[in-house]
């Protein structure tokens, strides 16, 4: 029992020795800060961080993401919501009547323009087409008789007459119109793919029988996809042709696509005060299909020459806007200092905010690093490290 109890004292006078000493210790440091450069222009505020950071540093670097501050252009962005499309999409109805009888593509199925398809009855169309060439010729005797000795007549207007009557009385006109509408229904029998695309919502099977106007199939081109939005009437004048568009879609969350503006409605929707923009980005692996909800930010102002950082860096502290800039150990360092900086913003976009000159604040320079993870409980002059991906999240 007496050897627990000396023990116990020795514990406790070495933990009130410590105690003192450590109290010594961050005292001296405090006095030393209040002999650096520029401690007597510090804030209550910024003494506070100071003396949190010397009660409270450590060695241990806190893993971190960092970003480059850059110049560069601000773009300024119109959002709106609209759904993909295929760039062209038509239905193919029969033109003539007649058994299916051959189908050469499924639903699916990509074809080339041209590509056939399916046949309609071609024999029937085929019987038909000769027999309209013969009533053809029979026609052309019929006139060439009726014209035989024409060539004598000095008359020209005579002669002309003579012919027209000619044409009328043999039925040559008649009978080449045959011969055309033969040939158009020979074509017709054959359905062919009107431009490359998919076949979709294929309608027929082999002895169907076809009526006028039923439909067969469907032909979507989705290499590339179509989006129509509305852009409000205040945003339309910054909008033209051309400008970048990024696209992301709810079946693709992660996935940023981009295309470019194709048109312009110039024309302003009287009920909704808007106008109707179209937008167009390549599909080649037709990942993306036509009914799919899309959110599109299409390119409107811009803003060239700023100097701008990504907006996860920016922070707010007691109504002030900071960031932290990483101060390396050593030239090309991931290891170093997060230095504590006031900064005044200017215009955002949805990635990046615009620093500018301001009363009591820090202008950046191009080229700088600033903390974009792992940043929001850090104080000033605390030890990190640059890492990437989400070892650096916090």
């Amino acid at each position: 029992m007496g050897f627990s109890r000396r023990t116990l004292a020795i514990a406790s006078a070495a933990i009130v020795l410590c105690a003192a000493l450590g109290g010594i210790y961050l005292r001296l440091r405090a006095l030393q800060a209040e002999d650096e450069p520029g401690a007597a222009a510090r804030t209550d505020e910024e003494h506070a961080e100071v003396e949190s950071a010397q009660a409270f540093g450590t060695e241990i670097a806190i893993p971190v993401s960092a970003a480059p501050v850059v110049r560069d252009t601000l773009v300024m962005s119109v959002s709106a919501a609209g759904q993909a499309q295929a760039f062209a999409r038509t239905l193919l109805a029969a033109e003539v009547e007649g058994p299916v009888t051959e189908i050469y593509v499924k639903e699916g199925d990509f074809v080339r323009q041209g590509q056939v398809l399916a046949r309609i009855d071609p024999e029937r169309y085929a019987f038909e087409l000769e027999r309209a060439r013969a009533a053809l010729e029979r026609a052309e005797a019929t006139f060439a008789e009726l014209t035989l000795f024409d060539e004598d007549i000095e008359d020209v207007e005579l002669r002309a007459e003579r012919r027209r009557m000619a044409r009328a009385r043999s039925g040559l006109s008649e009978a080449e119109v045959g011969v055309r509408e033969a040939e158009l229904n020979v074509r017709r029998a054959t359905v062919r793919a009107p431009f490359s695309g998919a076949v979709a919502n294929l309608a027929i099977v082999p002895g169907q029988r076809m009526q006028l106007r039923d439909s067969i199939a469907e032909v979507v081109d989705i290499a590339r996809i179509k989006i129509e939005v509305q852009a409000l009437e205040t945003e339309v004048r910054y909008l033209e042709e051309g400008r970048a568009v990024r696209v992301t879609l709810s079946a693709f969350p992660d996935t940023v696509l981009t295309g470019r503006v194709i048109s312009i409605n110039p024309v302003i929707d009287p009920r909704t005060r808007t106008a109707r923009v179209t937008v167009v980005l390549p599909n080649p692996d037709g990942a993306v299909k036509p009914g799919m909800y899309a959110r599109v930010r299409i390119a409107a102002r811009l803003f060239a020459n700023r100097i701008m950082v990504p907006r996860e860096a920016v922070l707010e502290r007691d109504n002030r806007t900071l960031l932290f800039v990483f101060e390396p150990d050593a030239p090309n360092s991931t290891q170093g200092l997060a230095k504590w900086t006031y900064v005044t913003t200017g215009l955002e976009n949805q990635q990046f905010a615009e620093i500018v000159p301001g009363e009591g604040t820090t202008m950046l320079e191009p080229g700088q690093l600033v903390l974009t993870e792992g940043h929001y409980t850090l104080i000033h002059d605390a030890r990190v490290r640059i890492v990437e991906g989400e070892e650096g999240q916090g």
